[in-house]
């Protein structure tokens, strides 16, 4: 019974999205980036964490930004993330019960990616989300308006930007 409760609701509703946030965290995250340009001078970044099951939506439940595990991250202009800094990031995913669920940055005009964010995922491993803000996280933040990826493996990218089914739902 609760397998046609789910498929009917599913065909009322349409298609589950791939990942919720809830919409304060993504504002708050998103603000946040903004604020780390330096006045939209540098790229910003940060690893978003939370949940994730191999039956249902991925969670975001909080933004870690990049400057904040490799201080240099941001110091070029653009994102350079030193992996040598990643057990930090796995400590506070060990502390709080979650795992690194996405990744988002901000590109200074489009939410288009660039042949460095094709070539060089922040996570290489397929099915990892990415997020793209454009024009320095000063316009549009929100699903519709940014760039939405999913990395399937040896390269290759689903771009859910434009996708109708909801693939990121604030919620």
């Amino acid at each position: 019974m609760r397998w046609l409760l789910n498929r009917l609701f599913g065909w009322l509703h349409g298609p589950e999205p791939r990942i919720i946030c809830d919409t304060a965290v993504w504002m708050d995250g998103a603000a946040e980036l903004g604020r780390r340009t330096l006045g939209r001078r540098r790229e910003s970044g940060a690893f978003l964490i939370g949940e994730a099951s191999e039956s249902g939506p991925k969670i975001i439940r909080a933004f870690i930004y990049y400057d904040d595990i490799d201080e240099h991250a941001l110091d070029t202009g653009i994102v350079k993330f030193n992996g040598n800094k990643l057990p930090r990031l796995w400590e506070i995913c060990r502390a709080r019960g979650y795992r690194v669920v996405a990744d988002i940055h901000v590109h200074p005009y489009g939410y288009g990616q660039s042949p460095s964010d094709k070539a060089d995922p922040v996570m290489p491993r397929a099915g990892h989300f990415a997020f793209i803000l454009p024009d320095f996280a000063s316009g549009s933040v929100t699903p519709g308006g940014i760039g939405q990826y999913e990395y399937r493996g040896n390269g290759a990218w689903i771009d859910h930007s434009r996708a109708s089914a909801p693939f990121l739902n604030l919620r």
